[in-house]
C-alpha cells in the first residue's frame, strides 16, 4: 500500500496540496515533446532522412509505452479513492472525460505497433491531440474554463440556435435572390448558399462567393451586420460567465482562509489555558 500512496501522490494532481509533482511534470514535457516531434514528422526534408525517421520511430514507440504504463497505474491507484473503489469505482473511473482522453492518446496507435493491420501509422496522428487534454488536468484554468462553460450553457445554446437560424435565413435570401433570380451557380441551392451565409456572418467573407444584383447586397449588407451582433453576444455571454466564476472562486478562498484564522485564533486559547 506503500507504493500505492505514493503513486498516488505522483499522479494524482488533488492529492497534493500545491504544486506538480515531478512524475507529472515528467508526463507534461512528453506530451510537449510530443507535440513538437508531431510537427517535425510533416517535414518531407526530415522524413527524407534515414536517422531522423528512426528518431522519430523510437520516440513515438516509447512516448506511447510511457503513456500505457500511466494508464494503467492510474486505473490501479483509482481505489484509494472512496468513489473509485471497487469494480463499479474503476468502471465509473475509466469512463470519465480525463480517462478516455487518457486511453485514446496512445491505444489506437499501440494497437497499429501491436498487430498492425494495414493502417498507416500516419492516419493516427490526430489522435495525439489528446495527449492535450492530459495537460489540462493540471491547470486550474482549464477547470475555470470548463465550470464558465456550464454556468452559460443555456445561453451560449440560444445564442447557438439564434446564429444557426440566421444562417439558413440567409442562405434562403440569397438562393431566391442570386440563384433563382440571376440563375448563378454558387447560390444554385440552400446547401450551397449556406457556405457564403456562414463566411459572412463569422467573417468578412472570403471573396470566393459574392453577390452581384444590387437586392442581393443589401441583403449580405444587413446579414453581415446581424452577423456582428451573432458572433459578439456569445463572447460577451461566455466572457460574464467567466468573470462570475472566478470571482466566486476567489471569494471561496478568501473564505476559507478566514474560517482557517478562526479555527486557528480558537484553538489558541484552549492551548494557552491548559
Amino acid at each position: 500500500m506503500g507504493l500505492y500512496r505514493w503513486l498516488h501522490n505522483e499522479l494524482v494532481p488533488e492529492a497534493r496540496k500545491s504544486g506538480i509533482s515531478v512524475t507529472n511534470w515528467i508526463i507534461i514535457s512528453l506530451v510537449l515533446a510530443s507535440f513538437l516531434f508531431l510537427a517535425l514528422e510533416t517535414e518531407p526534408t526530415l522524413l527524407a532522412i534515414p536517422e531522423w525517421r528512426m528518431v522519430f520511430d523510437w520516440f513515438n514507440v516509447g512516448v506511447v509505452i510511457v503513456f500505457a504504463v500511466e494508464y494503467v497505474l492510474r486505473v490501479a491507484i483509482a481505489g484509494l479513492r472512496p468513489e473509485y473503489a471497487g469494480f463499479t469505482g474503476r468502471l465509473r473511473y475509466v469512463t470519465r472525460f480525463y480517462s478516455i482522453a487518457d486511453l485514446l492518446a496512445f491505444l489506437p496507435e499501440l494497437i497499429v505497433m501491436v498487430v498492425g493491420g494495414g493502417i498507416p501509422l500516419i492516419a493516427l496522428r490526430v489522435f495525439r491531440l489528446f495527449r492535450l487534454i492530459k495537460i489540462a488536468r493540471f491547470v486550474p484554468a482549464f477547470d475555470v474554463l470548463g465550470a464558465a462553460m456550464k454556468r452559460a450553457g443555456t445561453q451560449l445554446l440560444t445564442t447557438l440556435a439564434m446564429a444557426l437560424a440566421l444562417v439558413y435565413v440567409a442562405a434562403v435570401l440569397l438562393y431566391f435572390i442570386e440563384g433563382v433570380g440571376q440563375g448563378r451557380e454558387e447560390f444554385g441551392s440552400i446547401p450551397r448558399a449556406i457556405w457564403w451565409s456562414i463566411a459572412t456572418l463569422t467573417t468578412v467573407g472570403y471573396g470566393d462567393i459574392y453577390p452581384v444584383t444590387v437586392l442581393g447586397r443589401i441583403a449580405a449588407s444587413v446579414i453581415a451586420i446581424a452577423g456582428i451582433g451573432v458572433v459578439a453576444l456569445p463572447a460577451g455571454v461566455f466572457a460574464s460567465a467567466f468573470s462570475d466564476e472566478l470571482r466566486e472562486r476567489q471569494l471561496q478562498k478568501l473564505q476559507d482562509r478566514v474560517e482557517a484564522a478562526e479555527a486557528q485564533a480558537g484553538a489558541a486559547p484552549e492551548e494557552s489555558s491548559a
